[in-house]
């Protein structure tokens, strides 16, 4: 064969068809959190469209699905699994801090002549 006509045939790879992440029978719905928490990362943010393999209008279902669950309190809106962790050596202090003689400046500051 020509070089010519080896460019224009098809390679041969074989690949595997991804099924899709959600079948004709699944309900997009606040209520079906199993399916709702596999389009939110670990972070507690939604996943793009992209990244879930989903057309537009089951993105948009699922938007609007995770954000009622978020108001109803079926999700939470972050994932606090792990939380900021402060070295115990730090003490907090309870209650307003108190500036004394100290003002704060806007940050423009005029020139003497």
């Amino acid at each position: 064969m020509d070089k010519s006509k080896r460019l224009f045939l098809k390679s041969k790879r074989s690949f595997r068809r991804r099924l899709p992440p959600i079948q004709s029978g699944d309900r997009i719905d606040y209520r079906n959190l199993s399916l709702i928490i596999r389009f939110i990362s670990e972070q507690g943010k939604i996943l793009s469209r992209r990244v879930n393999r989903l057309t537009l209008k089951q993105q948009r279902l699922i938007t609007i699905a995770i954000k009622q669950a978020r108001i109803l309190s079926s999700l939470p809106f972050l994932n606090n699994e792990k939380e900021f962790e402060r070295p115990q050596s730090i003490a907090r202090t309870t209650g307003l801090r108190r500036t004394t003689g100290l003002r704060r400046t806007t940050g423009l500051r005029t020139r003497k002549k």
